[in-house]
Parts: C-alpha cells; structure tokens; sequence
C-alpha cells in the first residue's frame, strides 16, 4: 500500500473516531482506546495496523459522517453523495436546482478567488471550498435524479 494511501485511511480513521469521541467509539466497536489508536497512528510500528471494516461499519453508523467510506471512495474515483435529508424527498422543480447550482458553483469560484489571492491555499482555506463542492454536488446529484425521473418543469 503506497504511502499516501495508508496516510490518507488514517486520518480519516482518526477523524471518524474523533466525530464519536474515543471513549463512545470504544464502547461501540467493542475495541480498546488504545487499539483504536494504533488504527490512526502514524507511529512506525503502527503503519500497517489499519481500522477493520467491520468496525469502521458500526463506528460510522453512530458518527455524524461516513468518513472512512468517503475516504475509500476517494480512493477509488468513485463520488458519493452524503445527505442526511431523506433521499426520495422531492422539493422544487428542475429550474430551481439550476439556479442553486448556478448559486453554488459561484459561491465555489468565490471562495477559490479569496483562497487564492496570495498565491497559496491553506489548509482552511482548501477545507472551506471542499465544502463548497460538496453542496455543488449535492445540487448537481438533484439536478441528476430529477433529469433521471423525468420531472423536468
């Protein structure tokens, strides 16, 4: 497993932990703190020690985000849509989620034109517009299933 790879899974490991609070996320997973630790740890003796499936599962399915999964899914090129709003609601028509899309992708370009000013994006900087197209890609995905379920009007 490359470097990058293994770095990437635990510090979403470590966030997905942190989301629960270790003593929960303990508790839930049936692990110890310490070895929920050693999944996130960059220590030399830990760097092939990874958080199981199975616990990522039922850690996730308490935590207020999927972080280990979108990190997978990263990982493989593949885009998922996170949304806690129920799925199959439908609000408002084809040409408001143009215009929401139209709404974000400016926010979006908005944010890269202060983050970009002196020449560097910061980490801050680099979190806020991953926010950004995330709600971007939410929109799109609506846009997405409406233009798939025929409800154009």
């Amino acid at each position: 497993m490359s470097e990058h790879i293994g770095s990437y899974l635990k510090k979403h490991s470590e966030a997905l932990v942190k989301d629960l609070g270790i003593e929960a996320a303990a508790r839930i997973c049936g692990k110890s703190k310490a070895t929920l630790g050693r999944y996130y740890s960059n220590d030399p003796d830990n760097s092939e020690r990874f958080m199981p499936l199975d616990v990522a599962a039922r850690l996730e399915a308490e935590a207020s985000y999927p972080h280990v999964t979108v990190a997978l899914a990263d990982l493989a090129g593949v885009t998922l849509s996170w949304n806690e709003a129920r799925r199959n609601a439908s609000s408002g028509s084809i040409n408001s989620d143009v215009v929401a899309l139209s709404q974000r992708f400016a926010m979006l370009m908005a944010e890269y034109h202060v983050s970009i000013a002196d020449g560097t994006i910061s980490l801050n900087e680099a979190k806020r517009m991953l926010k950004e197209a995330q709600a971007l890609q939410e929109v799109l995905l609506q846009v997405k299933l409406k233009l798939e379920e025929g409800a154009v009007g």
